[in-house]
């Protein structure tokens, strides 16, 4: 009976660890303006046109004033930027 108890919970701790593991959906999303942030899930309106990188793509780049690409910063909730200004959704 305690083996089948232990294998249960081996079971069911599997189960957690493979659910927590799933796909991580982390990106950096890029408009035409050149405005960059970080987007956890992006998903944004038909007819909207956006660039979408690997999370890790935010290291390789320049921030500078020089360059064509701004960073813009963490906005909670979904939207995206237009023109340097966050348009919530």
């Amino acid at each position: 009976m305690k083996s089948i108890r232990i294998a249960a919970i081996g079971v069911l701790a599997g189960a957690a660890m493979a659910v927590a593991s799933g796909p991580a959906m982390a990106a950096v999303v890029c408009n035409a303006a050149g405005d960059c942030w970080h987007a956890d899930h992006p998903k944004y309106p038909s007819g909207l046109r956006f660039e979408t990188h690997p999370d890790d793509w935010y290291f390789h780049q320049r921030w500078d004033n020089d360059n064509r690409r701004h960073w813009r910063e963490h906005h909670e909730g979904r939207g995206y930027y237009q023109d340097g200004v966050w348009v919530p959704r």
